[in-house]
């Protein structure tokens, strides 16, 4: 497959409200979106990164300057070397990406615009070629921590209104029991309700997120630090909530080593964390031969990264409503043509790639820089 040019194109993206989380409050999203131009088509990616290195490693800035002198050099070098068969080898390009130490979702904002280009050259779906199984995923949403209880419980209400089948609550210490029982108290047994800590607490807490057991939630998320399977295992053993890691899974040996040490039961697959699509399809056929569950999370994406997890969100072993929530749940206006929830569900895109485009108009006035 010839490039003709890549361009890392910055945009701003104000939030419709406040999004807080234990690890900051995020007002906006500057994001950095990558895309492929050949003589036949052009890929979009979305990297996930956020402004700061506050959720993992990774911020904007750094994925940009990496992406610009290490992995866009050495996919080149790649592409200008015939391929044996004659043949565009994605997974040849995760193996030149490889030897670079971390930035996964810089390697995924490049993996995923090139394969976006290469099956929109093909006429194939994104969400065929990883083995889609559904043509639409059930949608959870994800709450952020609220100034107040009767605040959340304005904010649970209205998006159970709007059809979301899920209900993610964040917490913290100081803001974990009460919240969580004021939601089941006033919702009933029968809403599926999580809650996401993103690495506030540690072992010591233990006896106090055991009493979290009494709410039936389908799961506690990423409790202790990322790099503490050893700990998430001591703590699967002693409460009844199951363990759910996100942060933590890097890759597919990691989810291979949390699997093995009883570290969780259920894993939140977020592409742009384990470096792509290709990566994120390997974990889930892991996880699935071994009886574990897993669900796409989300990282406030635009459309185009919407699309792309909605296509992985699709494939049989997901069987958790994730957070891919519809476009307004974030932005007044997204760069793509809105994804709409329909009776708690979105459509998986069925055009070549990923399936969707910017809106030309929308880009250009969100568009802060483009570098070719």
């Amino acid at each position: 497959m010839k490039i003709t040019g890549i361009e890392l194109r910055r945009i701003a993206m104000p939030l419709v409200a406040p999004f807080r989380t234990s690890f900051g409050t995020e007002t906006d999203r500057d994001v950095l979106l990558l895309r492929v131009v050949t003589p036949d088509a052009e890929g979009w990616g979305e990297c996930a990164a956020m402004s700061a290195p506050l959720y993992n490693s990774e911020y904007v800035d750094g994925a940009a300057d990496v992406l610009r002198r290490f992995l866009i050099p050495a996919v080149k070098t790649l592409l200008d070397t015939p391929a044996p068969t004659g043949q565009f080898d994605i997974h040849a390009v995760n193996r030149a990406l490889h030897p670079f130490k971390g930035h996964n979702m810089a390697k995924s904002a490049l993996e995923t615009a090139l394969l976006d280009a290469w099956l929109r050259t093909g006429g194939q779906s994104l969400a065929t070629y990883l083995g889609a199984a559904a043509p639409t995923v059930p949608c959870g949403v994800s709450v952020g921590i609220m100034t107040s209880v009767p605040a959340l419980l304005e904010a649970v209400d209205g998006y159970l209104q709007e059809g979301y089948q899920r209900i993610k609550l964040k917490i913290e210490p100081g803001w974990d029991l009460a919240p969580v029982q004021a939601v089941r108290d006033r919702f009933g047994p029968d809403l599926l309700l999580q809650v996401d800590a993103n690495a506030a607490y540690t072992l010591a807490d233990t006896p106090h997120l055991a009493k979290l057991d009494a709410h039936d939630l389908l799961l506690i998320e990423q409790p202790f630090a990322d790099d503490d399977l050893v700990q998430h295992a001591a703590l699967a053993k002693q409460i009844r909530t199951p363990v759910c890691l996100d942060e933590s899974i890097h890759s597919a040996d990691h989810a291979a080593a949390a699997i093995s040490l009883g570290s969780c039961s259920i894993i939140n697959i977020k592409p742009g964390r384990v470096g792509g699509y290709l990566e994120a399809r390997r974990i889930h056929d892991l996880a699935r031969a071994h009886g574990i569950a897993v669900w796409c999370g989300g990282m406030l994406e635009t459309g185009l990264g919407r699309a792309a997890n909605l296509a992985l969100a699709a494939l049989p072993g997901f069987t958790l409503p994730g957070d891919t929530s519809g476009s307004h749940r974030y932005f007044a206006t997204d760069i793509t043509e809105p994804f709409i929830l329909q009776n708690g569900h979105l459509p998986v895109p069925t055009g070549p790639g990923i399936g969707v485009d910017p809106v030309p108009d929308i880009l250009r006035e969100v568009t802060v820089s483009t570098e070719w």
